[in-house]
């Protein structure tokens, strides 16, 4: 599921860590390390003209010269293991029924582009493919293994360079099958859907929407984007989700703030509180203080109108400190967020729709390996989350995560369910960049029922899970 240069370490780890370079909302990441070496032009310790081996034939890739490309390699493979499992799709109405011992594993190869012209300004470009399997698990209805390959990327795009205005790449425009993301991913981040049929429940190596246009420009800190979106939904679940919106977003020193609109179309007997549906966004992340750039904050908040259909809100605020000048850099943070639920006494639906959202940090936005993996998504929820990070060495990252979660409407799940609390869960996770290209995330974690899943389900055991995860980037 996951969320980007392809190691940004630790935020993103298993799955940013996957993912090749993206046309994301937030500033990209910088492209791996590229090391040069032509051979040389003639044998050490003999004049130019001295006789000596043939040169080699320089072979062309077929490609056309004058363009440069970049290719990458990304593959993942991850072992994950349950005790008292309780699986129930919070990513949505994709069918997946996984044992309680399964496996997943993807290659993503890519191939980018860019075309400079005389201007400053260029064209780029990029298409891969993912190919995945989950298998040991059981899938009602595609039998034990699901594997699929299928596109991911495949965009073209043009930039200005310093060919108008004053700031560089000014304008930059592009379309295709391309991926985007929001802010730190709470609404939108997730343009393809995964598990079902195509397998990689928790992998989700695609990233890409099934179509997509962007236009962005950025003079100074100001940054404008209009965009249009259409999900890459499974077959067996085609919601019929796309989209249109604005967004804009101001970026300081210490602050950058975020406004965005958007407006949603989708398959009325599928996702009718969705069709139609007017989304307003407003966040900002901060580090107020000057002289105390430890201290950062984080705040969204998201209102969703559709009328008599749907009316609902959505927040969180996030505190945290890092104690940059102690050994391991160890960082605290605190963060509450509100998905509203559905009032069950009113005509109108007040469910907070999760839409869109991807994993750009351990915790954000799946809340819980356990819980926010399998079986709560964000809608009816409360959740309070304590987290604990350090970075021993620049090779090594890792922290505990704490969750309170609560039923922001226990009714709404029937007459059964009268007390709102949903789970404690526990992560433990630590992230090694083993080489250059590997790296290696290791995670276990608890989970004890509420009385809410106890009154609703009638399980009292404690959840426990294990998961290794091996990534490999080129």
């Amino acid at each position: 599921m996951r969320a980007l240069t392809i190691l940004t370490f630790p935020p993103l780890m298993a799955m940013s860590l996957l993912s090749p370079p993206q046309a994301l909302a937030q500033t990209p990441a910088p492209a791996p390390d590229q090391t040069p070496g032509p051979p040389p032009d003639q044998v050490a310790g003999q004049p130019p003209d001295a006789p000596g081996p043939e040169t080699p034939e320089e072979r062309s890739p077929g490609l056309p010269p004058h363009v440069e490309w970049t290719f990458h390699f990304n593959a993942g493979w991850g072992s994950f293991g349950f005790a008292n499992s309780y699986f129930n799709n919070p990513k949505g109405a994709e069918p997946e029924n996984l044992s309680d011992q399964w496996f997943e594993g993807f290659v993503k190869p890519s191939l980018s582009g860019t075309y400079k012209l005389a201007s400053s300004s260029e064209f780029y470009g990029k298409v891969s493919v993912v190919g995945e399997r989950t298998y040991g698990s059981a899938p009602e209805l595609y039998g034990p293994d699901v594997s699929s390959f299928s596109p991911d990327d495949a965009y073209v795009g043009w930039q200005s360079g310093n060919s108008v205005g004053s700031s560089e790449n000014l304008i930059d425009v592009s379309a295709g099958r391309l991926p985007f993301q929001l802010g730190h991913g709470m609404l939108l981040y997730d343009g393809a859907a995964e598990g079902g049929s195509r397998g990689g429940y928790w992998t989700n190596a695609r990233k890409a929407f099934a179509f997509g246009a962007l236009g962005r420009v950025k003079p100074g800190p100001h940054k404008i984007e209009l965009f249009y979106l259409d999900k890459d939904d499974l077959n067996e679940n085609d919601t019929g989700t796309r989209l249109w919106g604005a967004n804009y977003e101001l970026t300081g020193k210490q602050t950058t703030v975020g406004l965005t609109y958007m407006h949603f179309w989708a398959h009325q007997d599928v996702k009718p509180g969705r069709d139609g549906l007017d989304v307003f966004d407003v966040r900002a992340d901060s580090a107020p203080i000057p002289d105390v750039p430890d201290l950062s904050f984080q705040f969204e908040y998201a209102a969703e109108r559709n009328g008599d259909v749907l009316h609902s809100n959505a927040w969180n605020l996030l505190g945290a400190y890092e104690f940059s000048t102690l050994p391991w850099k160890p960082k605290l943070s605190y963060r509450y967020a509100s998905f509203e639920g559905d009032k069950p006494n009113t005509t109108a639906n007040e469910a907070f729709d999760p839409l869109l959202p991807g994993f750009s940090d351990w915790g954000s936005w799946w809340q819980g390996e356990i819980a926010g993996e399998y079986f709560l998504s964000n809608s009816n929820l409360l959740s309070h989350q304590f987290r604990a990070h350090v970075t021993p060495n620049d090779k090594i990252g890792g922290g505990l995560i704490f969750y309170d979660f609560r039923i922001d409407q226990p009714s709404s799940y029937g007459p059964t369910v009268t007390d709102d609390h949903a789970a404690f869960e526990g992560d433990l996770y630590v992230d090694w960049k083993a080489t250059k290209n590997v790296i290696v995330s290791v995670v276990g974690a608890f989970a004890d029922p509420g009385t809410a899943v106890q009154q609703l389900t009638g399980r009292t055991k404690v959840f426990t899970y294990g998961m290794l995860y091996v990534a490999y980037s080129y």
